[in-house]
């Protein structure tokens, strides 16, 4: 089994403003993706999710291959979910009412950066 750290997400009001905020005060950091619903920034090797109250909670996420996500999911009685950009993961609730996100990469828009950064990755 291995779980790779991949991103902590942030639930923000304003995608936009948090961006912006971001990217002014951390020297480097750069958008990986943006629209009005969330956003992923790089910022000196740590991704950042911001998100949307109404659509994910506050998480720390954790990559595995889709074969472990389906074994976890399993194991956890959870349902996969697929996202628009084909990533697919589903949440536990940790102690403290604090998430955690189990997600894959593979088949998604990110696969190929995700090699590309750990290539240890590759299937």
């Amino acid at each position: 089994m291995r779980f790779v750290f991949d991103h902590v997400a942030q639930q923000v009001p304003d995608i936009a403003e948090a961006v912006e905020w971001y990217c002014r005060t951390i020297p480097g950091a750069k958008v990986l993706y943006q629209d009005a619903s969330w956003a992923f920034v790089e910022a000196q090797g740590v991704k950042l999710a911001f998100v949307l109250r109404d659509q994910h909670p506050g998480h720390i996420a954790w990559r595995v291959n889709n074969a472990e996500l389906e074994r976890l999911a399993t194991e956890w009685g959870k349902t996969i979910a697929e996202h628009r950009d084909r990533t697919r993961s589903f949440y536990l609730e940790a102690p403290g009412g604090q998430w955690i996100e189990i997600i894959s990469f593979e088949g998604s828009v990110w696969e190929e950066q995700t090699v590309a950064d750990d290539p240890s990755a590759k299937r």
